[in-house]
């Protein structure tokens, strides 16, 4: 099976916009491949608003998060892979998910190229 964490961020954000909020993903800003500005990141993590009216061709598809967002007023392609985004919530209301740092999907194998069998886990997010 895949990886539900691309499912998850897309329907999260879809809920997100139906309610009025303002999306913002948090970012492992160190995660292999992604492409974002460092010196906006604080502790290894940045956070982004990927609201319709912050950012231009938003793709969330199955490996990875594209979008054309400013920074300092240079328009720069953001690009990540979906393993990197750590949370997805409102900036209104912290309404949203947290995804565990490091956590591997089902398609990503775990310690020695075994996958990580865990027991499921639900966690609030406030």
């Amino acid at each position: 099976m895949t990886s539900n964490r691309p499912y998850l961020i897309r329907a999260i954000y879809e809920w997100l916009l139906d309610n009025e909020c303002t999306p913002h993903l948090l970012i492992d800003a160190n995660a292999e491949g992604v492409e974002v500005p460092q010196k906006f990141a604080q502790d290894g993590k940045i956070v982004l608003n990927v609201g319709p009216t912050a950012v231009e061709a938003l793709s969330i598809n199955n490996e990875e998060v594209t979008f054309m967002a400013r920074f300092s007023g240079v328009s720069q392609l953001v690009a990540l892979p979906v393993h990197a985004v750590l949370a997805i919530y409102a900036k209104e209301n912290g309404r949203g998910m947290l995804f565990e740092e490091g956590e591997n999907g089902p398609d990503e194998p775990g310690p020695k190229g075994k996958p990580d069998v865990k027991p499921p886990s639900l966690k609030v997010v406030k």
